[in-house]
């Protein structure tokens, strides 16, 4: 099928790494591996940070015109069989695809759509009646996250479908650095920890803080903590593991390869994860064949089989973790076969040749309902 792709909140050409990005790249990796002719369709930016109306107003605007540009260009050749829109919420709507999808009749898909009803009558009200009318006027919603399945099917009528696709990453390209066997070279500092993640304020300060705090708590066991990661917080981490001495490295940002390479040769992965909405690192260090202990949120639980592949704790408990922490760091064992278990269960749940297939039949249906395959003309 031909396939318009749009992420409002970034293109997965943004210059910016991020998991929003990554997750945008994905898609398109599986919709490729799928055999399915995908093209951006709009590189805008829909994303306003501060809930500012009129810049909300004038991004409405702009894509009104592209989109009335689209419509005018595939009127006067083959339309797309499908528009395919990922993320969006209230601070980064959908000004474009439900536009092009209507005046074309084509179906529209939303691959993870958050509604928060607080933001209908707040800075983001605009951007909230958008996003619920994209949600409900779909001709399905794939949810990454299963936090968002409550408030997306309310929205929607009883007998409109909603889909659900595990959150997956493209393991052959992440892990394509690696050796069969793990890498570990250990000195006197005990069991090898690392933490990934962008350093801003907000959800990831607080993870840092509360990691650095379970860290404090876990001053018995003998670990090193290895940081992967930069940002404009920066001083703010650093300032929280200060405590905590030369046990903590910082390795700033590094390339998928790296990273890959570094979780190999960790023995644990430990991120609290507050407001996670896709623990796409946890994948990854499993994908390594490391086992994790992350914050128990529904984002989170998702791609953790808990006690076979990792351990899930209160986010924002440092005494829990750092039992955690313990407990893993004393049992060589455990962790072994944890780790096994973990590079096998992203394999068969969380890679991208399995949300191909699980995509692709996801579409197809959609399209065939819409409008019969065979009418199109397209296979």
């Amino acid at each position: 099928m031909r396939i318009a792709f749009y992420a409002p909140l970034k293109s997965p050409n943004h210059p910016v790494p991020s998991g929003d990005r990554q997750i945008a790249r994905s898609l398109l990796r599986a919709l490729a591996l799928a055999r399915h002719d995908t093209a951006i369709a709009s590189h805008l930016r829909s994303f306003d940070a501060q809930g500012n109306a009129e810049r909300q107003a004038r991004l409405r605007q702009l894509g009104e015109r592209i989109a009335a540009r689209l419509v005018r260009r595939w009127r006067g050749a083959k339309p797309p069989d499908l528009w395919l829109t990922y993320h969006v919420y209230h601070k980064a709507p959908d000004v474009i695809g439900p536009r092009v999808s209507r005046a074309l009749d084509i179906p529209y898909v939303a691959v993870e759509a958050s509604i928060t009803p607080k933001q209908r009558d707040g800075a983001w009200s605009s951007g909230h009646a958008l996003v619920v009318d994209a949600i409900r006027g779909a001709d399905t919603i794939v949810c990454v996250n299963p936090r968002d399945v409550p408030e997306v099917r309310r929205a929607r009528d009883a007998a409109a479908p909603v889909d659900v696709l595990a959150p997956f990453i493209d393991v052959a390209a992440f892990t394509g650095a690696l050796g069969a066997q793990h890498g570990h070279a250990r000195d006197n500092r005990g069991v090898q920890l690392i933490a990934v993640a962008m350093m801003r304020d907000g959800a990831k300060l607080a993870s840092y803080r509360a990691l650095a705090a379970a860290l404090a708590h876990a001053a018995d066991v003998r670990w090193s903590l290895r940081i992967v990661g930069d940002g404009p917080a920066r001083r703010d981490v650093e300032r929280a593991f200060g405590p905590l001495g030369d046990r903590v490295s910082f390795v700033g940002e590094q390339p998928a390869p790296s990273i890959a390479l570094m979780m190999r040769d960790s023995d644990l992965l430990v991120w609290p994860a507050i407001d996670e909405a896709i623990g796409l690192v946890f994948v990854e260090a499993q994908a390594c064949g490391v086992p994790v202990i992350g914050g128990d949120s529904p984002g989170v639980a998702a791609v953790i089989d808990a006690e076979r592949t990792g351990v899930l704790v209160p986010p924002e408990d440092p005494l829990a973790f750092a039992a955690a922490i313990r407990r893993l760091a004393n049992d060589p064992t455990l962790r072994e076969r944890m780790g096994d278990a973990a590079a096998a269960h992203v394999r068969n749940r969380h890679d991208v040749p399995v949300a191909a297939t699980a995509l692709d039949t996801i579409l197809r249906r959609v399209v065939q309902a819409h409008r019969p395959l065979e009418a199109m003309g397209t296979g």
